[in-house]
């Protein structure tokens, strides 16, 4: 069975944003609102510094907190993993953006729950996702994690080091992170400097 995942080498990133402009446009995602979110963490005193840019969105959970709180079943999990929101279901209640332990959702202008969907329409014609697409420096795969052969699993098979974001909530998220020097590390709970908000700056 398909499992779609992502995973991002963040000794890659560059903090450059193209995916963020990428998932906009291809998403058409409201003015002042974001799909994605980059949190930058440097830690050090000058000029022993280290840095790292995190790109952080949806993580298309396998155990997802989201879907089971949902009382319409708006948020729901399709059968490769995907998890997405029917809007003519969606009645804005925030049930699902307060149980989302990445706070990776928030309320469109127009009233229903709005976040990443893995662009299940890119993928729906065999294509990869527009953030993975766009990456100048290939820090993103996507694939089948159940495929030994697929984009994400060569990736993850050949970093030093891959890990989830906050595996203690058991929600199992499919996107990946290699080479990270801070993630669920100490550095974690320092001062980060989130570039890119969910929703609307002020909101």
């Amino acid at each position: 069975m398909t499992r779609y995942a992502m995973s991002i080498d963040l000794e890659r990133c560059l903090g450059c944003q193209a995916c963020i402009v990428a998932c906009k446009t291809e998403n058409e995602v409201s003015l002042g609102y974001f799909r994605l979110r980059m949190r930058t963490t440097v830690v050090g005193t000058f000029p022993n510094l280290q840095g790292e840019f995190r790109m952080e969105q949806c993580f298309h959970c396998e155990n997802s907190p989201c879907v089971p709180v949902c009382p319409t079943g708006a948020t729901y999990r399709t059968a490769e993993g995907i998890v997405l929101v029917d809007s003519a279901k969606c009645t804005g209640c925030k049930a699902c953006v307060t149980a989302c332990p990445y706070n990776m959702r928030y309320i469109r202008p127009d009233g229903y729950t709005d976040k990443c969907t893995f662009c299940e329409h890119r993928v729906a014609e065999q294509r990869v996702p527009a953030c993975v697409e766009t990456c100048p420096t290939g820090a993103r795969a996507f694939g089948d994690l159940d495929n030994p052969a697929s984009p994400v699993r060569v990736a993850i098979a050949h970093a030093r080091r891959s890990e989830v974001l906050k595996p203690e909530t058991g929600a199992r998220p499919k996107l990946f992170y290699l080479n990270s020097r801070f993630t669920n590390g100490d550095a974690e709970e320092g001062p980060a400097m989130v570039v890119s908000e969910m929703a609307r700056v002020g909101e």
